[in-house]
């Protein structure tokens, strides 16, 4: 792998990742469509992801520190994020509780999952409903809840939607806003709800991976990490982004990119 093809997918991880058109997605369309596309090694997709994980970290560094701090003993008064010690200690459950709800369907259905991988009907029709749920999250009244009014039951639910964007062409950052929102949540505390439980999901998939990881020399390796700073940066700026769109309650201009993309692969599929 080149410096230049490492950024490149670096890039496309950071923007595919969070935006709400599916990285899984384009990944299989990449692997049908591309007769020499050669799926990266095991080790670059892990500092990829740590890449994008990355982004979250920092750019959410005051709402983790906050669910972090509520968790040591004592009670604080509400920080500049808006969190009391009782408010960060519940976020910090119901994160665990969204985790333990993706973790738990997501290894029971493991290898179907992994059987739709080569499917681009499947894709498509998944992109389809991708659509459909972002347009219908800027169509829905938005909700007055903050994360510091989270329920127990707001976790179960997106949690469960969450391992359902396991689904090549589910939009996990898409399903998951628009559930938050369906359930009543502002559209930023929904988003940013969506973010935080991103990091357990990336790192779990993470630890996954690295059983599979083979030594590769030190160059390459150099390489890979060019390719995660990439992913890193794109991916901050595209978490922005996503904010400032949903703030704006914009999403339905993805879903006309995810219908037209869902078109496009049935009209080639077919030919």
């Amino acid at each position: 792998m080149s410096i230049w093809e490492s950024i490149g997918l670096g890039v496309l991880q950071g923007l595919t990742e969070f935006l709400p058109v599916s990285s899984s997605g384009h990944l299989v369309i990449a692997q049908s469509f591309i007769g020499e596309f050669e799926q990266p090694g095991v080790l670059f997709d892990v500092m990829v992801h740590f890449g994008t994980m990355l982004a979250v970290l920092v750019f959410f560094r005051r709402e983790l520190f906050a669910v972090l701090r509520a968790c040591l003993p004592g009670d604080r008064p509400a920080g500049a994020e808006g969190l009391s010690s009782a408010a960060g200690r519940k976020l910090a459950g119901i994160i665990v509780v969204a985790t333990v709800m993706t973790g738990f369907l997501g290894l029971m259905f493991q290898d179907r999952i992994y059987a739709l991988f080569e499917s681009v009907q499947t894709v498509s029709a998944a992109l389809v409903v991708t659509g459909v749920l972002l347009f219908l999250s800027d169509r829905v009244r938005e909700g007055r809840r903050g994360l510091e009014n989270m329920r127990i039951i707001d976790g179960i639910i997106i949690g469960l939607v969450q391992a359902c964007a396991l689904v090549p062409g589910i939009s996990r950052s898409g399903s998951t806003i628009t559930a938050g929102i369906f359930l009543g949540l502002k559209g930023e505390a929904a988003a940013r709800f969506s973010f935080l439980i991103a990091v357990p999901a990336i790192l779990g998939a993470t630890i996954l991976e690295m059983r599979q990881v083979s030594m590769v020399s030190f160059e390459t390796m150099m390489i890979y990490c060019i390719g995660a700073a990439a992913a890193a940066v794109v991916g901050f700026v595209t978490i922005a982004l996503l904010m400032f769109v949903v703030s704006r309650r914009n999403l339905r201009y993805f879903a006309y990119y995810c219908w037209i993309l869902a078109c496009v692969l049935c009209l080639v599929n077919n030919l």
